[in-house]
């Protein structure tokens, strides 16, 4: 078998530095072996050793710029955890809100402005009849039952011509070097246009989101209402305007998820619906979720929660177990770290061990894939290689039989006529991403009005008092949760008032993580084998099933300098008494 070596880095359209090498049958152009290793290291759990443990939020929000207030968040639990502090109503209703409107956020950039062009032939778009455009707009909401978002033959009109206009220029802007034409691209011209013109409504909507994000938050990015103990907003949640104006952009951007996000999914369904029933980039098939947004008061770990943990494996729906976080382990075998042993993360190490690249053969140097070759670790869930994300949580939702999850989900398949084992691939992992925003976007709503309802019952509290000189002693603790892209947990170790150890296991480590000690691969590698590419040097059929994860690579690692120079110094004074 005569095969291909191809190297694509970075992946463009993510979060980070990501590097995929690819073998291809040069017969059959079908993937048989393949490679992920993200270029950068993550340093900050080694900043936030000897830090107080109230500070490291603040810290480790850094880790991303994308999702930063839940970075922040999981660290306050951590800490939380630790202390056994429970927050009040008002705090845990807030940090929702918070978060609801962070998963809408990512969710719609992720799909509209890093991922769709995967799908969405600009080009084509060109020769399209914008009144067939307008067709295809009622004809996808008439599937969805709703009514398409701000859809106007005018509207795809003007689209047309801004596109024709970059054109007849000579130059594509933002959609320069696209694979324009690949035979993979599988939408009219008609239905290009139309989802080109949500791209760009998407921007508008992408700008509410972060206004919902700074009302609750305080600003967007990075975020600073929240402490250990509960929430700092506490005029925001007593003043009726403010609320209004979060639940009047929260109404908005649902019409806009339901009438646009969702109605795009239906047509890609279609379009697409041979690839979804052969299972074209399924990957591991094996799904873990912890469980995230709260709906109760009390203990974090053990209340009811929108999103339901359990483990599912091979897609057998039939059988789920609940999720426990003492099978979580980390393996480096091949990742560039320093360790001989699987590590559970209380006592992980962070230790990194760069042993580089094999010797450069036509002047490209290739991943040394027998040995280490990913600045990612490779995660563990009781001995098996899993994959986390919204696909995840919808699997899981629905094998645990969970009524509102069943029901968005049956919904959907319904309205598409598909099964649930078509989610398994590509496609349907980004159709379970629209779905689950769906899902937040009717809930969030009530949670304003749950919070008004608390607040108007005389409960105003935003924060428990604890005694942090009595519980620093000697402590540990973790904060687990669903982030967007996935479940995201931070361990913390505490001693004499300080951390001694912090270890964090991200989304994009789940699923990028490079082969473990028995050789496995993990759910972006799995999802590639088999993948078959139209044309060799043209791999956006690898790109849309990496995209497909929303891939955050700064989460899963940070940066290094690959010629040994000191990046710089720090003196940090600790200071207890505050």
């Amino acid at each position: 078998m005569a095969t291909v070596h191809k190297v694509i880095d970075p992946i463009t359209r993510i979060e980070g530095h990501l590097r995929i090498e690819a073998v291809i049958d040069e017969g059959t152009n079908e993937i048989v072996d393949a490679y992920c290793s993200s270029t950068m290291f993550r340093g900050i759990e080694t900043i936030l050793k000897g830090r107080d443990p109230r500070d490291c939020g603040l810290i480790a929000m850094r880790i991303c710029g994308v999702c930063t207030v839940t970075h922040y968040q999981r660290s306050i639990e951590a800490v939380e955890h630790a202390f056994n502090v429970q927050i009040p109503k008002n705090a845990r209703i807030m940090r929702n809100l918070i978060q609801g409107a962070l998963f809408m956020h990512d969710h719609l950039v992720h799909y509209y402005h890093l991922h769709s062009l995967d799908w969405v032939d600009i080009i084509s778009a060109l020769d399209a009849n914008p009144a067939e455009s307008l067709k295809e707009a009622q004809k996808w909401a008439d599937v969805a039952g709703v009514s398409p978002w701000n859809s106007d033959e005018k509207v795809f009109a003007d689209m047309q011509n801004k596109l024709k206009n970059f054109v007849n220029k000579g130059r594509y802007g933002i959609f320069g070097n696209g694979y324009w034409g690949n035979a993979s691209y599988k939408l009219t011209p008609a239905q290009n246009l139309l989802a080109i013109t949500h791209y760009f409504q998407a921007l508008e909507i992408q700008k509410d989101l972060g206004q919902m994000i700074a009302i609750v938050g305080g600003k967007d990015p990075h975020p600073q209402s929240l402490v250990v103990g509960g929430i700092t907003s506490i005029r925001d949640i007593q003043d009726p305007a403010r609320m209004k104006m979060f639940k009047d952009l929260a109404i908005k951007v649902r019409g806009f998820v339901k009438g646009a996000y969702l109605t795009d999914m239906y047509m890609l369904a279609s379009a697409y619906a041979d690839e979804m029933k052969a299972g074209v980039g399924a990957g591991v098939k094996n799904f873990m979720v912890h469980g995230g947004f709260p709906l109760e008061d009390g203990n974090i770990t053990e209340v009811k929660k929108l999103f339901v943990g359990g483990v599912v494996y091979d897609g057998d729906v039939t059988r789920v177990e609940e999720f426990n976080p003492e099978m979580v382990t980390e393996d480096v075998t091949h990742a560039w770290y320093d360790s001989n042993n699987l590590e559970k993360p209380y006592d992980g190490t962070t230790i990194p061990k760069y042993t580089g690249f094999k010797e450069k053969i036509d002047n490209v140097a290739y991943l040394d894939t027998d040995n280490k070759y990913s600045w990612i670790k490779a995660p563990l869930y009781n001995d098996t290689r899993v994959e986390v994300g919204p696909l995840a949580r919808m699997v899981v939702g629905y094998a645990k039989n969970d009524n509102r999850i069943k029901g968005y989900v049956d919904n959907f398949l319904s309205r598409a006529k598909m099964e649930l084992k078509d989610l398994y691939s590509s496609a349907g992992r980004t159709i379970a991403r629209a779905i689950e925003s769906e899902i937040v976007s009717d809930v969030i709503t009530d949670w304003v009005d749950e919070l008004s309802a608390n607040i108007s019952s005389s409960d105003t509290a935003t924060w428990s008092s604890f005694s942090f000189d009595t519980l620093s002693k000697n402590a540990q603790g973790y904060g687990i949760e669903e982030a967007p892209r996935g479940t995201l947990g931070h361990w913390i170790k505490i001693e004499n008032g300080v951390v001694t150890n912090y270890q964090t296991v991200v989304p994009s480590t789940w699923n990028a993580g490079p082969r473990d000690y028995k050789g496995r691969m993990g759910a972006y590698e799995k999802s590639l084998i088999g993948l078959k590419v139209s044309n060799i040097d043209e791999p956006l059929e690898i790109l849309r099933t990496i995209h497909s994860f929303d891939p955050c690579i700064a989460c899963a690692v940070h940066i290094v300098d690959t010629k040994g120079k000191d990046l710089g110094s720090f003196k940090i004074n600790h200071n207890n008494n505050r």
